[in-house]
């Protein structure tokens, strides 16, 4: 290491790291700095490749160039051509938002959006305060909608696009909540991926494997939008209390984010509403002695989830007797594993399948339920609706 390249890295640098630094230009290499510092040459390399990292992240690459990066953002492949005496002749930088400020200009721009949405005017409900179950909570998990997924019959064997998803989940909510007792309170559940994509081009972010999209993201928003809230109204017309909660899903990392603002600005003036616009991988609902966990199911494994609700909830958790994961994800309900303290349950979907899962021979039957919880029993019953039974009643 050269006292230039030293002088360039010591600012990203650990006073730990620092010292591995200062052993190597004194003794001028990482072998010998570890001999005198007692330490393994494994261990001086390791924090010179984080502190090299840590700082190319902010736009310095000693030996090749140095550069500024731009305020909000962090540098990622830098590629360098050099002439055959090894001088630099041209550098091309690959820059990105920094994730969290990415966000935070993402959600104030949301904001700023959102604040002329017009408002849902306030409605009384239709029951009077006796008729409404206080020991009883409605909640309506739905299944990963994927709004704005096409689906061609002739490759998949079914039909689905933008109308037969909104018709779908509004059909479906219409039977189940003439299906569930006048509980006081309820929960519309939306366990991820309501929407399809997240972004113009119809890919997903992480992989960048390409979907298959009906029409355009605007209108495929507005539907999303649309459907929602008609899901919400229709709650409405049976319980006092609505709380919404929409998951973060894979396929609408972002789109879940401005989904929730929406509706809380839409339902602003309506006191009966709540909407969760947290954007927290994991939500939780608590009734009584009953808690009741949400992840979408990508990111934690489930095995990991009873650790996460101990931590995460611990006074709920001591509080309570009856302990629930729920999540999306997989497309196929599996039966509550019973972990120490918990049980973990994944739902099925009303959309149909796509060509990435015909093709691949995912096969899971279709439904969306309302699950009955007891302040003090924990689940007491459920219904379930699907597309056949909403055929026959269209």
């Amino acid at each position: 290491m050269t006292p230039q390249e030293f002088d360039f890295l010591s600012e990203f640098a650990t006073a730990r790291e620092r010292e591995f630094m200062e052993a190597v230009v004194l003794h001028g290499n990482q072998r010998a700095a570890a001999a005198a510092l007692g330490v393994s040459k494994s261990a001086v390399s390791g924090a010179f490749d984080l502190v090299r990292k840590r700082a190319a992240r902010k736009g310095h690459a000693p030996g090749h160039f140095v550069s500024g990066v731009a305020p909000g953002y962090l540098m990622g492949k830098v590629t360098v051509q050099r002439a055959k005496d090894g001088a630099v002749e041209r550098t091309w930088e690959r820059q990105s938002p920094e994730q969290a400020a990415q966000q935070e200009a993402l959600r104030a721009g949301l904001e700023a959006m959102a604040a002329e949405l017009p408002r849902v005017k306030p409605r009384k409900p239709a029951a009077n305060d006796d008729a409404y179950s206080q020991q009883l909570m409605a909640c309506y998990p739905i299944g990963d909608a994927h709004i704005g997924m096409m689906s061609w019959p002739e490759e998949t064997g079914e039909a689905w696009d933008l109308k037969a998803a909104e018709r779908m989940h509004c059909t479906a909510m219409a039977r189940l909540v003439e299906m569930a007792p006048a509980c006081e309170e309820a929960v519309v559940v939306n366990l991820g991926d309501f929407l399809h994509a997240d972004n113009m081009e119809g890919v997903t972010t992480r992989s960048g494997h390409r979907l298959d999209m009906d029409s355009r993201y605007a209108k495929m928003a507005r539907i999303a939008v649309m459907t929602l809230r008609t899901m919400i109204d229709t709650a409405l017309t049976k319980h006092k209390r609505v709380r919404v909660i929409n998951a973060v899903g894979n396929h609408d990392d972002t789109g879940s984010l401005w989904l929730s603002i929406c509706l809380a600005h839409a339902y602003e003036l309506e006191p009966r509403v709540t909407v969760d616009t947290s954007p927290t991988p994991c939500h939780y609902i608590r009734h009584g002695a009953t808690l009741v966990g949400i992840h979408h199911g990508h990111s934690i494994k489930p095995e990991r989830l009873p650790g996460v609700m101990a931590t995460d909830r611990a006074e709920d958790w001591g509080q309570t007797r009856h302990r629930y994961w729920w999540m999306g994800h997989v497309h196929h309900q599996s039966l509550q594993k019973d972990h120490p303290g918990v049980s973990v349950e994944s739902f099925r979907t009303l959309a149909a399948k796509d060509a990435y899962a015909a093709w691949g021979g995912y096969r899971a039957p279709r439904d969306m339920k309302v699950i009955l919880l007891h302040s003090q029993h924990g689940e007491v019953g459920r219904y379930t609706v699907t597309p056949e039974m909403l055929a026959e009643v269209a």
